[in-house]
């Protein structure tokens, strides 16, 4: 048996927006279906509201997205969570970092670490964290 785990990003009415602009920066095939269209509308302003959506990228992306209902909370709280994603290529890596930068505010810059020949973290313009970094093969 296997598993796999995919981050699943909670938003207020931003699902579409956010899911769309990971397409256009990793690429893949965006998939999202409305409450409406789940026949989940328990109150009018959820109709367009995302219900389940994804972004899955031959490349290995996929992240998961949804609106929190009317009436429900949402609060993303203080550094609750950062979305990692590790490459091989350093070009590949440096693309994505450029991608997600519009709009963004960068919490580390795109450099070298201690750990990697190139890592950064950046919030982009929907609240998330992102961090960026190239893979390195470690003894042991």
């Amino acid at each position: 048996m296997s598993i796999t785990t995919t981050v699943h990003l909670n938003f207020q009415d931003e699902a579409r927006a956010a899911l769309e602009f990971y397409q256009s920066v990793f690429g893949g095939r965006l998939v999202a279906f409305t409450n409406a269209q789940a026949g989940h509308v328990q109150h009018p302003a959820d109709a367009d509201r995302i219900t389940w959506g994804e972004v899955r990228a031959d490349n290995g992306f996929h992240v998961m997205a949804y609106d929190v209902r009317e009436g429900q909370s949402h609060d993303v709280g203080d550094r609750s969570f950062f979305v990692s994603v590790r490459g091989q290529d350093v070009d590949e890596v440096t693309g994505y970092w450029k991608g997600l930068s519009d709009g963004a505010t960068v919490v580390e810059d795109l450099g070298p670490a201690g750990w990697s020949p190139l890592y950064g973290m950046l919030t982009d313009r929907f609240g998330v964290t992102w961090v960026l970094d190239v893979a390195v093969e470690r003894a042991g």
